[in-house]
């Protein structure tokens, strides 16, 4: 509608830990008039969080039914339906990463990784229909998926991305823009985590998790016309931890947890206290003086919601023994099993319990930002507020867009 803002989602990466953006979205599902269509024009997603973008956009007429497809999804997920978890399969990638270690590649073409994630492909194949992407683009219920990945030979972030005939790609430094046809290839390339998964070729490059070197993760959104942007992160680390004297040296799953945090956690939330200093300063400078000079930043309104990963990382330890034996065995002795390397864990258990006890986390957070959220998307009583009025509430903050 005309003079309305453009809303987008951005759903981050995390591994497991994208079960609890379904609660969040479950409890906004609750919270609008039965029958809803989705309230996100723009919906931009990276590694897991891609997969849940791309099946709410393929039901952005029916967001009830959307989530309800999320929900049935990870709420019964298996392990062994991401990756494969039988003894044969874990000791053939682990001998072939090994083996690629002492000998090199030799020749060989094929990807290399510690687990095998091909059953994740299977389960898109079956139940994704991304051709219902390009319905909803044409019937007005979208105006654009994109999904960000990032290419192993060129070191950018390419967030490519599906949408309505009069949005362009972009190019700024080690990030673009690509228009295309969205395919399951896309998603698997998105959520490669490096080393764990192997890396998917899309046309003349490789791509691995599109958290890696996302240095902009809210910026997709900007040069697709959002004007407010809802983020449903996986973790927050804000809260800082103090220093204890250690006498070891850490295991390789609290390395391998501190680089995924990195990726997954850090550059998100440096990313919107960076949007939220850039909208600062548009604030000082008056709006006619922004027209007449030609300033083409403008405000936007950002609202961010996620856990603390503390949490996350201690629901995933009460549900370790859910994992296959075979993959018990193969984090037990990386350390991941103890709460120093749970980091790792808590990105990898896809299991049905662990899961829902996200969702469930998710669902109460969202709940109780549940008049903040309302107001933010449009519903609320005040929902015509100019954005200053809304700095006060948790976890927003506002950002600015332009040349972003």
């Amino acid at each position: 509608m005309p003079g309305q803002p453009r809303l987008a989602l951005l759903l981050s990466g995390g591994g497991a830990r994208a079960a609890y953006q379904v609660g969040v979205l479950k409890a906004i599902t609750e919270f609008l008039p039965p029958g809803s269509t989705s309230p996100f024009r723009i919906i931009c997603g990276t590694s897991a969080g891609g997969i849940n973008a791309a099946g709410l956009a393929t039901h952005s007429d029916q967001l009830g039914k959307g989530i309800r497809y999320l929900e049935e999804i990870w709420g019964n997920f298996k392990t062994n339906q991401v990756y494969r978890t039988d003894l044969p399969g874990v000791l053939a990638c682990a001998l072939r990463f090994i083996g690629t270690l002492i000998l090199g590649r030799m020749g060989r073409s094929q990807a290399v990784s510690l687990l095998d994630n091909r059953p994740l492909r299977q389960l898109l194949h079956e139940h994704l229909n991304l051709n219902r992407l390009q319905e909803m683009l044409d019937q007005g219920y979208l105006d654009a998926l994109a999904i960000t990945a990032s290419g192993y030979s060129s070191g950018e972030s390419v967030s490519f991305f599906q949408g309505a005939p009069h949005l362009d790609g972009w190019q700024r430094s080690r990030r673009i823009g690509m228009r295309t046809r969205l395919d399951v290839e896309h998603l698997m390339a998105s959520a490669a985590i490096p080393i764990i998964f192997p890396a998917v070729r899309i046309n003349r490059e490789y791509f691995g998790d599109g958290a890696v070197r996302q240095l902009a993760p809210v910026s997709p959104a900007l040069h697709l016309g959002a004007d407010r942007v809802l983020v449903i992160g996986v973790g927050s680390q804000n809260k800082r931890k103090t220093r204890e004297q250690v006498s070891q040296s850490p295991s390789l799953a609290q390395v391998v947890g501190h680089v995924m945090a990195s990726s997954f956690v850090d550059a998100l939330e440096a990313d919107l206290e960076r949007l939220n200093r850039v909208n600062h300063t548009i604030s000082l400078i008056p709006e006619d003086i922004r027209h007449k000079e030609g300033f083409s930043l403008k405000p936007v309104q950002v609202f961010s919601i996620s856990p603390p990963s503390q949490v996350i990382e201690t629901m995933a330890l009460r549900h370790v023994a859910a994992l296959p034996a075979s993959i018990r065995m193969f984090v037990t002795g990386s350390g991941a099993t103890r709460r120093s390397g749970a980091g790792v864990l808590s990105y990898l258990l896809f299991e049905a319990e662990y899961c829902q006890a996200l969702i469930e986390l998710g669902y109460i957070d969202a709940t109780s930002h549940k008049t903040q959220l309302l107001e933010f998307l449009g519903y609320g009583p005040q929902a015509d507020r100019t954005s200053p009025q809304l700095d006060a509430a948790p976890r927003q903050t506002m950002a600015g867009t332009g040349n972003t």
